[in-house]
């Protein structure tokens, strides 16, 4: 009796031993699945603060844009005044001289003079 005793415990201490391993397994896996979870929670929270912050900061540029739209404008506005007072000013220049700069080079295309080049020499006679 005393070998079927000790089989009997041993039985018992064998299926003592497989529950506590399915336990385990059971711990385990909940484990697995609580940091799989976590895991999901964490991405979620990340993805809503990189959505609140893109926000602020795409907000915030738009308010820099539009206290700087005047800014831009006005000085474009001077940009093409300037732009035409110098336009103005090229062609009152033009319309002045353009006669006389005309002459100049007519009379220095008209005008001959028939004289050996300087670097030629005179023949000796």
């Amino acid at each position: 009796m005393s070998h079927a005793l000790k089989s009997a415990q041993q039985s018992q201490s064998i299926q003592t031993l497989l529950e506590a391993e399915k336990e385990a397994s059971k711990i385990v896996q909940q484990a697995r699945q609580y940091r799989l979870q976590k895991l999901k929670d964490a991405r979620a929270e990340a993805s809503k603060e990189i959505e609140a912050y893109k926000k602020a900061k795409e907000d915030e540029f738009k308010s820099f844009e539009s206290s700087h739209a005047g800014t831009t404008s006005v000085a474009q506005t001077n940009i093409d005044r300037e732009t035409e007072d110098k336009l103005t000013e090229i062609t009152e220049a033009y319309n002045k001289n353009k006669d006389t700069v005309v002459k100049k080079l007519l009379d220095r295309v008209v005008l001959v003079q028939n004289e050996l080049h300087r670097n030629l020499k005179k023949p000796e006679a």
